[in-house]
């Protein structure tokens, strides 16, 4: 993400990158920047920082927010920790300034943590890069993953996944979501199709769609299906309910 910064153009001395860059309570470096600039002009200060993210070893700003600014869904790295905010109340108390009650969700270890903002209180808010990934086999554990455009192989562990790890499939396209070279969570596609391999037999006239039979897929999950279903019938899992949604 490039900062835009104003800087009076008067100042015309070489002065350090990193230095120069601390001065913005907004941005926080993630790692040291070396090298300095002759800041002539506005543009030629915002062209510099810009170039910081191009190579191999790209620079991270991310912007501070006011804690009355978080909005659900955002990305805050507060107490050495990432987190999501999933809940939030705005709170006007009687006495003493208002503030934001949110609730947030660790994106590493799955932990959560409520925590009070007032509005005059700073949080940095962090973007999330998201890229598809494809799948190409397990091995000890590890998930591998192909990027498609620079065909570079990573791995994850299995766990990354939870529980829909069965019904990761052979080729998938996948979607990582990284924080800088470090991967947080990897998403399914929405639905998969998977085939029945063990269920209750169809029983002629029952067609309710409330009753329900336990079926076992090819991948090893066990869900329930309507009583039309038969063996060897392919479905639609909708990887989000973990559940049936149609036939195939």
């Amino acid at each position: 993400m490039q900062m835009h910064i104003p800087l009076r153009k008067r100042n015309r001395n070489p002065i350090g990158i990193q230095s120069f860059l601390s001065r913005f309570s907004e941005i926080k470096i993630h790692r040291p920047v070396i090298g300095t600039f002759n800041p002539g002009t506005a543009d030629k200060v915002n062209a510099a920082i810009g170039q910081l993210n191009h190579g191999d070893n790209p620079v991270y700003f991310w912007p501070k927010i006011n804690g009355n600014e978080i909005r659900m869904g955002n990305i805050l790295e507060h107490n050495g920790g990432l987190w999501i905010a999933v809940k939030i109340d705005h709170v006007k108390p009687g006495k003493g300034g208002a503030f934001a009650q949110v609730e947030m969700k660790n994106l590493r270890n799955g932990s959560k943590l409520n925590e009070r903002f007032r509005s005059a209180d700073k949080v940095e808010k962090v973007r999330l890069e998201q890229k598809d990934q494809q799948f190409l086999y397990e091995n000890d554990g590890m998930l591998v993953f192909m990027d498609n455009d620079t065909f570079e192989q990573i791995e994850l562990p299995s766990d990354i996944l939870g529980e829909r790890r069965p019904l990761l499939q052979d080729g998938m396209i996948i979607q990582i979501e990284y924080y800088e070279s470090e991967a947080l969570s990897a998403s399914l596609p929405t639905k998969v199709v998977c085939k029945v391999i063990e269920t209750e037999p169809v029983v002629k006239g029952q067609t309710a769609a409330n009753s329900f039979k336990p079926a076992v897929l090819d991948n090893g999950l066990r869900l329930m299906v309507p009583p039309f279903i038969e063996q060897d019938t392919d479905i639609i899992v909708h990887t989000e309910t973990m559940e049936y949604s149609e036939r195939a």
